[in-house]
């Protein structure tokens, strides 16, 4: 009889400790963070956020997870203070009673809203992750040491993220157009201002400078001279785009990543949506972190990695935009060879060269890559939810290089502008990864 009642103790209280640790389980997987990342990629989606202001974005939120997961395990991450430029306070070490794995998920979404959305943006989510967390078996004195220190670790880096001149850029003066020969001005069917052109004095996260990789200057505008390199690049957009394989169309789609289309059908306008190029790759992390089975932590490393590479890759594309004021092809073709010419793709609303979408692919491939491993083939699942079918790639390098093809059969960037933005992107990404001392 008594050892009847011990095993009936003992099986009551394996069930009350297993209910009890099961938050800790919840809070711990990785698959958890990748949802949150996800979460806030559909925010920044849905309220219009153009590329490179997402990259802020992701950049300070993944920054304070990684933080909180630094803190919290000195024995295997580097705190990126004194490392990051601007970033010289360290987070205090996590009291007895905080669960860092929450904590670091509170901090992300504390600063994905916070820095360039409107206060309660992802409240309804951390509520339903924070009643989730109770109903699992949180105990209060967790919830709110947790919560205390998530807000000591997102302090540090809201006030970071204050001294970034972002805000001085709102209130700088517009583009000035001027409808030169060579020279970008708005294309259809928006014909929008110039997206941020300024963005070269937002201070880097790990560059010296936004002019620390400067490329070469493209080649000079000469559309007289059917021999001239300026003159093939156009050609062969008109002649690539007039001929797409099927192939070559799904390439162009499946990285398209444009953020907000607008859609013209006679006298009938509407907009679409998808995720911008920041957020591809924020997508693309979380397929390699499940299909690594990486931890929690390994995960979280490799978000704040790629978002740092891909921060600073626009401030080094934009610096070079804004430089060359470089025309689109649309521009061109329309003006010098055929009026009723469009590229396959909606051109975007910045000057040509150099291709950002370019630059920041192959500096998250070299951010990714180093986490990884060369060679780490993954299915990119990403444009399912646009009904674009999937593509599979041998590494993170091969899908940057399929990219600068993307641009082109698109019909809004020249192929030279392409190769020279992966070039300089992977500069950029090699700096970040010799740089940063991230993993002990």
């Amino acid at each position: 009889m008594k050892k009847g009642l011990v095993v009936l103790l003992l099986a009551f209280l394996w069930a009350s400790c297993n209910q009890s640790e099961e938050y800790k389980t919840l809070a711990a997987d990785p698959l958890l963070y990748c949802k949150t990342v996800k979460e806030l990629n559909n925010i920044v989606m849905g309220n219009n956020f153009t590329p490179i202001v997402a990259s802020r974005n992701y950049l300070y939120a993944n920054v304070a997870a990684y933080e909180v997961i630094a803190a919290a395990r000195p024995d295997k991450y580097n705190s990126l203070a004194g490392q990051l430029n601007g970033l010289q306070t360290k987070p205090p070490a996590p009291g007895k009673d905080v669960n860092y794995h929450f904590a670091a998920i509170l901090a992300f979404c504390k600063l994905g809203e916070a820095v360039t959305f409107p206060e309660g943006s992802m409240s309804y989510y951390v509520d339903s992750l924070t009643s989730l967390m109770r109903k699992k078996g949180m105990p209060k004195k967790v919830l709110k040491a947790t919560r205390e220190f998530a807000d000591k670790v997102s302090e540090i880096i809201m006030d970071w993220s204050k001294k970034d001149n972002y805000a001085q850029t709102r209130t700088m003066p517009k583009y000035a157009i001027i409808d030169s020969p060579g020279r970008w001005v708005p294309t259809p069917p928006m014909y929008l201002d110039a997206i941020e052109p300024h963005w070269n004095k937002i201070r880097p996260a790990v560059m010296d400078s936004a002019n620390m990789f400067v490329p070469p200057p493209p080649p000079p505008f000469d559309i007289k001279n059917k021999n001239s390199k300026f003159y093939k690049e156009m050609m062969a957009v008109k002649n690539a785009v007039e001929n797409l394989t099927d192939e070559q169309k799904h390439i162009a789609d499946f990285w398209d990543d444009l953020g907000v289309r607008m859609n013209v059908s006679g006298h009938v306008m509407f907009v679409s949506k998808k995720f911008s190029p920041p957020g591809h790759w924020m997508n693309i992390v979380g397929i390699a972190a499940k299909q690594a089975k990486a931890d929690f932590e390994t995960t979280v490393y490799a978000y704040a990695k790629t978002a740092i590479a891909v921060f600073d890759a626009f401030i080094q594309c934009w610096d070079e935009k804004y430089r060359s004021n470089y025309a689109r092809p649309e521009t061109v073709i329309n003006k010098y060879i055929d009026p009723n010419w469009r590229p396959y793709l909606q051109t975007p609303a910045f000057p040509e060269y150099t291709c950002g979408h370019s630059t920041i692919s192959a500096a998250a491939a070299e951010a990714l890559t180093d986490v990884f491993g060369d060679n780490f083939a993954y299915t990119d699942t990403s444009e399912l939810e646009f009904g674009i079918p999937n593509r599979s790639f041998k590494s993170f390098r091969h899908a940057a290089e399929e990219n600068n093809w993307a641009r082109f059969y698109g019909g809004i960037h020249y192929h030279n502008s392409c190769i020279i933005s992966t070039e300089h992107g992977r500069k950029v990404g090699t700096l970040v990864n010799q740089r940063l001392k991230m993993k002990k």
